[in-house]
């Protein structure tokens, strides 16, 4: 029997009955719900399929910024036809995603409390497809081809500069200054701040890492455009964030694999190369000269513009010089990296921290820091079959560091040690620490990327993937954002689906148990839900080499079989693939925000508030598998850890979204009072352009359309991103 903690603030607030004892052989023997209870200070709200933000009765939504808004007064204001003739490195981005706030202190400094001046930095992970920006569509067709483009064929050999440069633009992170009210409420944000800055994909960047390999990481990114690899431009598809103890800001690359093509019949770069192409998903099209025929983004091609500082033919990874100095064929070894940014010095060169891996990186989040001992920072591999990775910084932790920028990353972040995650089926869990003197790594070999081999230890933080492949690492099940619970430092990660091509019964495992089919047929099979897993370090160190896990929750319809449900959710707080996670300093309430297709045959992806308790809460399981395919249907029992079941006073819906969008990013004011939420996407799935440019249909219109706003928010029409601002009516503090 464990006390459940429920966070700094709920702790003191209410005193949480004991869960039962728990235990036996079979999927069906959930541990019984918590009694009910006004845990949570809100009534859950409905599933709604509406085009419009739903949240509980009590609270007030408006929107702080969207989609193409202005960050200086010099450019025209939105027009949402896309009409826009400037380059949009002066306007916020696209896809909304992870952010933070960001306190400044009398002397410009990050101050760990709040003051009466911020900034809200953000990602953009903007898709590769733009189609809503632009008059007629994306001339290329972007990654879902014909979908939306004004053109039939959509393989088209050349493509404008400007739209071009507005989709680069596009992605990257936007830093703003929040206007705060005499109570320190945000109001909105201030157009014109000198705070005000866009990082993009052409924003110049330091490299840096480990001093003892530098020279070789630096190796890896020479280019035509810094031929000693000391600098790379820019940051691509960022999701999750980071915040750090000392005040900067992570933008986590992550799907950047996507944008890098070659012309047909190129010349290819080395076996190795290829090999790590593949093992990073890069196009199809730059594996192999046969198949570079493709135009993918075709962000290579515009010729009605000058190249300036080869702002297009970056993007053409194919061997065309005589060495690597010479071409771009090591361009994607730039990007999927943790990329630090100081938001409140806007002179400031961003840093890629090489020492923390290359992967598709989706948030990293610091456990508790403690003074005078390393920190550690929890990463996810977005990508269905990958990993999750720890940092550990070499350096103890000095809280003087706070405010330091850039130069307290320099001391916490260049040197330390990687590991990856192995989960074991006794509820125990390891991390492997990825040294090329383990021998797994320096004899590295595959038939599955052939020709490729580990030289040094910067091959290991330039190719991260095939190093935790080498070590035998835990296969997760689309490790996406983590987050630390700050009342006893437990971490949570998202797992928000796989697929049956990846999680079957055959394959399932404690740490991802299921593998079935989906119940009433929507969409697809393997674990089309999503879970979320929790783990406690050994004596809570950051340092430590094992720790013990168990699952916290897991996503299902209400009316799916007990071998499929079995965290016991109802229709008040069912949900289907978590995707972002964050924990409330103020309220201790655990914020989950879903990126789903297997349930929008009934609701819009959501917000859900709940309540944690402790890592052993719950008890060990036995889970039912039974998947069936073309090859016939495939049956397994699998052992797992499941916490103690979150019934409806700790686990209740919040928010639902509008048609088509992801709930993503989320951050709060110190008080409590003021939650920042993203929506991202809305009116991804349906559009289609007709005779006339202004004949566009999208399955969703907001925030235009003012839906669940105190006001409509820009000119009405094509749907937008962006970023809520939701407060209590009564002037309390959110979820309570």
């Amino acid at each position: 029997r464990n006390m459940l903690r429920g966070g700094l603030g709920l702790a003191s607030l209410f005193a949480l009955p004991m869960l039962p004892g728990c235990g036996g052989a079979t999927a069906t023997n959930a541990v019984s719900p918590l009694p009910a209870g006004s845990i949570l200070g809100f009534n859950a709200v409905t599933k709604s399929i509406l085009d419009q933000v739903v949240v509980p009765s009590g609270y007030t939504v408006k929107v702080l910024h969207a989609t193409g808004d202005r960050l200086v007064s010099s450019i025209p204001a939105y027009s949402n036809t896309g009409a826009e003739t400037d380059d949009w490195s002066q306007r916020f981005g696209d896809h909304h995603d992870g952010m933070d706030i960001f306190y400044v202190d009398s002397n410009g400094r990050y101050s760990a409390t709040a003051t009466t001046k911020a900034v809200l930095a953000m990602n953009h992970e903007s898709s590769a497809d733009s189609h809503l920006l632009h008059p007629r569509g994306q001339t290329s067709g972007g990654v879902n081809g014909k979908k939306f483009t004004q053109f039939g064929d959509w393989d088209v050999k050349v493509r404008p500069g400007l739209e071009v440069l507005k989709e680069i633009n596009l992605h990257g992170i936007s830093v703003a200054e929040v206007s705060l009210d005499s109570t320190g409420k945000p109001t909105g944000y201030v157009v014109d701040s000198p705070l005000n800055r866009r990082i993009t994909p052409q924003t110049l960047a330091d490299v840096r890492g480990p001093a003892a390999h530098l020279a070789a990481i630096r190796a890896s990114f020479v280019t035509r455009f810094d031929t000693t690899g000391a600098t790379s431009r820019g940051t691509l598809n960022n999701c999750g964030h980071g915040k750090t103890p000392w005040g900067t800001y992570f933008g986590c690359e992550e799907n950047w694999a996507v944008y890098f093509n070659m012309p047909a019949n190129s010349t290819l770069p080395d076996a190795k190369i290829i090999a790590s192409r593949k093992r990073y998903g890069v196009s199809n099209a730059v594996l192999s000269s046969t198949a570079a025929t493709g135009l993918g983004q075709g962000w290579y091609t515009p010729t009605d513009m000058e190249d300036t500082d080869a702002r297009f033919s970056r993007w053409n990874v194919a061997a065309t010089g005589a060495a690597a100095a010479q071409d771009f064929r090591n361009e994607p070894h730039t990007f999927g990296y943790n990329l630090e940014v100081d938001p409140l010095n806007p002179n400031a060169r961003p840093v890629k921290r090489t020492a923390m891996g290359r992967f598709a990186h989706e948030a990293a989040v610091c456990g508790i820091p403690v003074v005078g001992k390393p920190l550690a920072f929890y990463m996810g591999c977005d990508s269905r079959n990958e990993y999750i990775y720890k940092f550990v910084s070499t350096a103890n932790w000095d809280a003087a560091d706070i405010g330091g920028g850039l130069t307290a990353g320099d001391k916490y972040l260049n040197e330390g040690k990687l590991y990856v995650a192995k989960f074991s089926s006794t509820g125990a869990g390891e991390w492997i620490e990825l040294s090329i003197s383990n021998p797994l790594i320096s004899a590295y070999s595959s038939t599955s990327y052939p020709g490729f081999t580990f030289a040094s230890q910067a091959d290991i933080y330039v190719h991260t993937r095939l190093a935790a492949d080498a070590v035998g690492a835990t296969k997760m099940d689309r490790p996406e954002w983590g987050a630390v619970n700050h009342a006893n430092g437990e971490i949570y990660f998202a797992l928000t689906n796989n697929s049956a091509a990846n999680r079957t019964p055959a394959t399932a495992d404690a740490a991802n148990p299921r593998s079935y089919n989906d119940a009433d047929g929507k969409v697809g099979s393997g674990n089309p839900n999503g879970h979320i897993i929790r783990f406690k370090e050994q004596d809570s160190l950051s340092t430590a080499l094992t720790f013990t896990w168990d699952i916290y929750v897991f996503g299902a319809e209400e009316d799916m079989p007990e071998n499929v449900n079995l965290s016991k959710l109802t229709a008040n707080n069912s949900f289907s693939s978590p995707d972002g996670l964050w924990f409330s300093k103020s309220t201790g309430i655990c914020w989950i925000q879903t990126d789903d297709g297997a349930f929008t045959d009934e609701t819009n992806c959501m917000l859900l508030a709940s309540v944690p308790g402790t890592v052993g809460d719950g008890g060990e399981f036995y889970v039912s598998n039974s998947l069936t395919t073309s090859s016939g249907t495939t049956t397994s029992i699998t052992k797992t850890f499941i916490g103690g079941v979150l019934g409806e006073s700790r686990l209740r819906r919040f928010l639902v979204a509008p048609k088509g969008a992801e709930v993503t990013g989320i951050t709060e004011t110190p008080d409590g009072k003021t939650l920042f939420v993203n929506i991202q996407h809305p009116g991804e799935n349906t559009a289609a352009w007709g005779a006339t440019a202004t004949s566009l249909t999208t399955e969703s219109t907001w925030p235009g359309n003012g839906g669940g706003l105190t006001a409509a928010h820009g000119p009405a029409g094509r749907p937008r991103s962006a970023t809520l601002i939701i407060t209590k009516n009564d002037g309390g503090k959110v979820g309570l």
